[in-house]
């Protein structure tokens, strides 16, 4: 199992990256609570990892904070819900966000999250609500990654990730089309979209 790694960012398209580890690329992807905060590209960063082997691929997960991972490694136990809707529900609600929708019972907010329809957010908060004592037990971890992410463009990078979780792109346009996103940063956006819709 690969845990963790430190490397240089070859390459980086939301959720994708390939990272550069002594001489070899490996192709991660990132959830956009992750992929924001990534520095740029050629500088280096370290990321934890999830290792998803199937019969037709070996994937790989990168995340900053140890919770992410855990909330990620614990989604996959959730009947139904792979590993694709596991980054996407970690890309639209951040690890707090989610657990207190989770021990609230507010299906409403889960629904929210693309992907998630209500009997799926029933199911999360059923067997989320003991998985998340052991995530909770992580809290307090600062990001492994120390870039900000860049203000400019913002809107743009918002599109482009709500493109990536399977949104057409005239519908991620409408989703951030009179949006307030003065001062805000591409994350923020995103979850206001999300919100949104």
């Amino acid at each position: 199992m690969i845990g963790r790694l430190r490397g240089i960012i070859l390459e980086k398209q939301a959720p994708d990256l390939v990272l550069d580890v002594q001489g070899v690329g490996y192709e991660v992807a990132a959830p956009m609570s992750t992929f924001i905060h990534l520095p740029a590209i050629n500088d280096e960063v370290s990321l934890f990892t999830h290792l998803v082997v199937r019969e037709d691929a070996q994937l790989l997960y990168g995340f900053s904070t140890v919770r992410e991972r855990l909330l990620f490694r614990s989604l996959l136990k959730v009947n139904g819900v792979g590993a694709k809707l596991a980054l996407t529900i970690l890309s639209g609600s951040d690890v707090d966000d989610f657990s207190r929708s989770v021990q609230e019972g507010d299906a409403a907010s889960l629904t929210r999250l693309p992907g998630v329809g209500k009997k799926t957010a029933e199911r999360l908060i059923i067997e989320m609500r003991d998985r998340l004592k052991d995530i909770s037990g992580a809290m307090g971890l600062k990001p492994v990654v120390s870039a900000a992410a860049k203000l400019a463009g913002a809107k743009d990078e918002a599109a482009e990730a709500l493109v990536s979780l399977g949104y057409k792109p005239a519908e991620a346009e409408k989703m951030i089309r009179g949006l307030e996103t003065d001062g805000l940063n591409t994350e923020q956006i995103i979850k206001l979209a999300l919100q949104r819709n």
